[in-house]
């Protein structure tokens, strides 16, 4: 039996925490905040789960391990978590060709929809779409719920809320009121506050979501509807359905912006250029309910998700956008490998 200390109560620590404790090791999750923390970047109605990577078949793969351990937190939290409607992704005939060959060499259910099919949605000139059927949308906020009680009742859990955090070293965590809690593995997951407690380098990003009501005469339409990603007008946009107390969510790259904090003030007016993409038709018939800004880390080199053994006790890893919530269960496998390493 290992001792772990997870810093952060978002996804990723949430789920290597289960993760650790149903292997049977002892677990200690601190939070700045209350747990869950509803200012944490996992914290959200909904994410994405898509499966398919059109051009990636190992990338598929992984997200297919994904699905079903997210699957099994399902089961084992006794919630709904997973909203099974799949994801449509738009491309060029000849991009729908290589999706339906990836999904058929990873064995997923794919099929080509017609734009006509999904008219709410506007699709860019010359593409059609892909469905990748087994995707769907997580309850983001409803797991961190979900899981928070779990953890609370396991026996070998502890939970730290309003615990912040003032240095990590090997082996040991020490918290602003100058106590230290011990661990024989910590992993720092603090979203993109990370960098405040351990020298990793990353980029870090803002973007902007809005949330959306539909008209009442297409809400039976958005009730059974995909997601929705590759439109707007540079194919960098993507939308999630609402249902399960969630609302319509829209959001594109063209408003994901490079910042130095997550407090510097903005100087655009990024909603309205949001607001301007080629998303949905009728665009005006629908109501803004919210708007909401995130953030999220990435490789400087790569531009993509980390994990980081920072010293030999220490995993980092930073709030990673989107693909961050999906791939958590994979990224708690990996410490879990580790746990087991340092505990056998």
């Amino acid at each position: 039996m290992a001792s772990v200390a997870v810093v952060g109560a978002g996804v990723t620590g949430l789920v290597t925490a289960i993760e650790c404790a149903l292997a049977g090791h002892r677990v200690t999750v601190l939070d700045r905040g209350p747990v869950p923390n509803p200012a944490s970047t996992s914290s959200d109605q909904h994410r994405a789960l898509r499966v398919l990577r059109p051009d990636d078949l190992e990338g598929t793969r992984r997200m297919a391990e994904a699905r079903r351990r997210w699957l099994e937190l399902e089961s084992l939290l006794r919630t709904t978590l997973f909203r099974p409607v799949g994801v449509v992704t738009a491309g060029t005939p000849d991009e729908l060709e290589l999706a339906l060959d990836t999904a058929a060499l990873a064995g997923l259910a794919a099929v080509t929809v017609s734009p006509e099919t999904l008219a709410p949605v506007v699709f860019p000139a010359g593409t059609g779409g892909v469905h990748d059927l087994g995707a769907g949308v997580l309850l983001a906020d409803r797991f961190l719920r979900a899981a928070a009680e779990w953890l609370a009742a396991h026996p070998s859990v502890t939970l730290r809320p309003h615990c912040a955090v003032d240095g990590i070293d090997d082996h040991r965590v020490t918290l602003a009121d100058g106590t230290a809690v011990g661990a024989d593995l910590v992993l720092v997951a603090a979203g993109p506050w990370n960098t405040e407690l351990v020298e990793q380098p990353v980029v870090l990003y803002r973007q902007t979501m809005i949330y959306l009501h539909p008209p009442r005469d297409l809400a039976a339409w958005w009730a059974s509807a995909p997601g929705v990603g590759r439109i707007g007008g540079g194919r960098t946009a993507w939308l999630l359905p609402p249902g399960e107390g969630t609302l319509l969510k829209i959001s594109s790259d063209t408003v994901c912006r490079q910042v130095a904090n997550t407090t510097e003030p903005d100087r655009e007016p990024w909603a309205d250029r949001l607001l301007a993409e080629p998303i949905l038709a009728g665009a005006a018939d629908y109501a803004v309910a919210a708007v909401r800004e995130c953030h999220y880390a990435a490789d400087p080199v790569d531009g993509g998700p980390i994990l980081t053994r920072i010293r030999p006790s220490v995993w980092s890893r930073p709030a990673c956008g989107g693909s961050g919530f999906g791939t958590a269960p994979l990224v708690a496998r990996e410490i879990l490998g580790a746990v087991m390493e340092v505990s056998a």
